[in-house]
C-alpha cells in the first residue's frame, strides 16, 4: 500500500467518523422532537421502538445517498443515458435496502430487550438517545458501504436484510406452528407484515444485485456481451418481482396467485444462476458450483414433493441458503475479476449492442 492509498483510507476514515456523530446527532434530535410528551413504554402498546426504528431507517437511508453522491456522483457523467439511469435506480434501490436493514435491526433488538427491560418508560429525552444511538449504528454501516458499493456487500446486506427480517418475524408470528407448513405462514394474520415486508424489499435487493452483477460482468467483457449480460440482469430482475409478489400476495388472501409467485421467483433464481455462469464463460470452480447447487435443489424437490421427507419450509430453508451461498461465492469471484473502475458504455441501447 502506498502513501496515497493510505491517506484516502485515513480520509474516508474521519468522513465515516463525522457521518456516525452527524447521523448521532440527528437522530437524537428527531427522535425526541417525535417523542415528546409522556414517557413512553419500550415495549407493548404505544412503545418507542416503532418510531426509534422508522427515523434510523430513514436516516441509514440518507447516509447511503449522502455517501454515494459525494464519492461517486460524478461516475454516471460519462454514461449513456440507460446506464446512468440504470445506475440511479440501483443505488436508490440500495437506499432503501439499508433503510430497510436498520428499521428492522432496531425492532429485532427492541423485541429481544424488551424480555429484560419489562416495565421500562422512557421520556421524550431518553428515547432520543436511543434513536441517535440506533441511527449512529445504520448511518455509519450504510455511509461506509456509500464510498465504494461492491457486488459482495450487495450480497451480504441480502443475507442480513433476510436473516433480521425472518428472526423478527418469527417473534412476532401469530402462529407458533408455522414451521409445520411453509415460511408463508409467517405472513398471515396481524403480524405478517414483518415477514411480507421482508420478502418485498428482499426481492428489490435480488433485482438490485443483478442489476450489480451486470456492471461488474459489463467491466470485465465489454460492449460486446451487453445482450447476454442483458439478459442475467433482466432475469434476475424477474427473481426479484416474483419474490416480492410472495409478499404482496398473502397466503390467507389469494394462495394460488402466492403459490405462483413463490414457485416462479424458485425457478427464476435458478434461471438467473445458470445464465450468469454461462457468461462469466470458462471458470471451473463456479461451473461445478452451479451443477452442485442444480443437483441439491432438485435432490430437495424430489425430497420434498416425491418422497415426503422433506418440509416445504426445510425446502425453502435448503434453497435460499443455497442460492446465498452460491451468490457470495459469485460475489469474491468478481471481486477478483472485474476491474474496480467505472466503464461507460459506448452503446446507446444494451439490446442494439
Amino acid at each position: 500500500m502506498n502513501a496515497t492509498d493510505t491517506h484516502q483510507q485515513l480520509r474516508e476514515l474521519v468522513r465515516a467518523l463525522w457521518a456516525t456523530g452527524i447521523c448521532f446527532a440527528i437522530g437524537a434530535l428527531a427522535g425526541t422532537a417525535v417523542l415528546w410528551g409522556a414517557a413512553r413504554p419500550f415495549s407493548g402498546d404505544g412503545s418507542v421502538i416503532i418510531p426509534v426504528a422508522l427515523v434510523a431507517g430513514v436516516i441509514a437511508g440518507g447516509a447511503f445517498v449522502v455517501s454515494a453522491v459525494m464519492y461517486r456522483g460524478g461516475e454516471t457523467a460519462p454514461m449513456p443515458p440507460w446506464q446512468a439511469a440504470v445506475s440511479h435506480v440501483s443505488a436508490g434501490a440500495v437506499a432503501v435496502a439499508h433503510a430497510g436493514v436498520t428499521a428492522l435491526g432496531v425492532l429485532l433488538a427492541g423485541e429481544v430487550l424488551a424480555t429484560g427491560l419489562q416495565g421500562l418508560e422512557l421520556p421524550a429525552v431518553g428515547g432520543g438517545a436511543f434513536t441517535g444511538v440506533a441511527s449512529a449504528i445504520g448511518g455509519r454501516l450504510a455511509f461506509r458501504s456509500g464510498i465504494r458499493l461492491r457486488t459482495g456487500d450487495l450480497a451480504v446486506l441480502l443475507f442480513a436484510f433476510l436473516a433480521i427480517g425472518t428472526l423478527f418475524a418469527m417473534i412476532t408470528a401469530t402462529d407458533p406452528a408455522w414451521w409445520e407448513r411453509s415460511f408463508s405462514q409467517l405472513g398471515i394474520g396481524s403480524g405478517g407484515w414483518a415477514f411480507n415486508g421482508t420478502v418485498v424489499v428482499a426481492g428489490l435487493l435480488v433485482a438490485t444485485t443483478g442489476s450489480y452483477l451486470g456492471r461488474d460482468l459489463h467491466r470485465m467483457l465489454g460492449d460486446g456481451a451487453l445482450r447476454p449480460i442483458a439478459a442475467v440482469v433482466l432475469t434476475w430482475v424477474a427473481a426479484g418481482i416474483a419474490l416480492g409478489a410472495v409478499g404482496l400476495l398473502p397466503l390467507d388472501t389469494v394462495p394460488i396467485p402466492h403459490a405462483i409467485a413463490a414457485f416462479g421467483a424458485l425457478a427464476l433464481l435458478l434461471a438467473a444462476v445458470i445464465l450468469t455462469t454461462g457468461v462469466i464463460g470458462a471458470r471451473p470452480m463456479l461451473r461445478v458450483l452451479t451443477v452442485v447447487l442444480v443437483v441439491l435443489v432438485a435432490a430437495a424437490l424430489a425430497l420434498t414433493f416425491g418422497a415426503r421427507m422433506l418440509s416445504v419450509t426445510a425446502l425453502e430453508g435448503v434453497v435460499v441458503a443455497l442460492v446465498l451461498l452460491w451468490l457470495s461465492t459469485l460475489a469474491q469471484l468478481l471481486g477478483i475479476l472485474a476491474p474496480d473502475v467505472s466503464r461507460p458504455s459506448a452503446w446507446h441501447s444494451p439490446m442494439h449492442a
